[in-house]
């Protein structure tokens, strides 16, 4: 087996991503497939931390938008994530992979609560650690949940998960002649406004040193291929 670039990882799921072409929230195939794909870092030996938001069932943003009270709005948010992180949870236990999820929210009969401490040890122990909830405060996006949990638990890499290949200038499904970006730094995306992450997630990474890698997630293996050395997608460093 090739050796891996990381030995431990946070992914970055959006809620979107197990979304259904018909309209449906959650999509048990879709799950499963993206399920499979963390098995498969586990199996090789990845420490693998997961985030997953909740767009495909509620934006905490939009309904405060329509007039419902921001915290309140941002809490049903939180509340989506766990929904997307347990059935996750079921997906990756189903294919014999152990899991915990850990969530900034007081939910104890369906999950743990966050400890960084004990996130760390189920990693070590090649649990998959889902951290859902967001930070559990208002006000921050699942962005800012990843780029936070990953700096905690010490992850050498983020993932952004997407739809697209990585980076680009402009929506490359909008914008025909939108221009990809291979490699940029925190600055620059910043500067920008590439429209990555926001812009507290982004500063959370730069400060501390956190490369990130925006690819493509609907590409079979391509997590795998990354892991194992291939250059895929955009990577986002600090810069000098």
């Amino acid at each position: 087996m090739s050796k891996m670039i990381c030995k431990r990882i946070l992914l970055k799921l959006s809620g979107e991503a197990l979304m259904s072409e018909n309209g449906g929230s959650i999509d048990a195939s879709i799950v499963k497939r993206l399920a499979s794909e963390v098995k498969e870092l586990c199996d090789a030996g990845i420490e693998v931390g997961l985030v997953i938001g909740g767009g495909n069932i509620l934006r905490g943003a939009e309904k405060a938008a329509e007039g419902l009270d921001r915290v309140t709005s941002d809490q049903m948010g939180m509340l989506a994530t766990v929904i997307n992180a347990l059935a996750m949870q079921d997906s990756l236990e189903n294919l014999g992979q152990q899991v915990r999820v850990m969530t900034a929210l007081k939910i104890n009969q369906v999950c743990e609560d966050y400890i960084r401490r004990k996130a760390v040890r189920h990693l070590e122990k090649g649990r998959v650690v889902i951290f859902a909830a967001g930070t559990g405060n208002p006000f921050f996006t699942t962005d800012s949940a990843a780029s936070l949990r990953a700096i905690e638990i010490n992850a050498e890499l983020m993932i952004k998960a997407t739809k697209v290949k990585g980076v680009y200038s402009a929506d490359p499904e909008k914008v025909k002649d939108a221009r990809f970006y291979k490699k940029l730094t925190y600055d620059e995306a910043l500067d920008q406004r590439l429209n990555v992450m926001d812009t507290t997630a982004l500063v959370l990474c730069r400060d501390n040193d956190l490369p990130m890698r925006v690819m493509n997630i609907f590409e079979s293996g391509s997590i795998m291929r990354l892991m194992q050395g291939e250059d895929i997608g955009s990577l986002i460093e600090k810069g000098s």
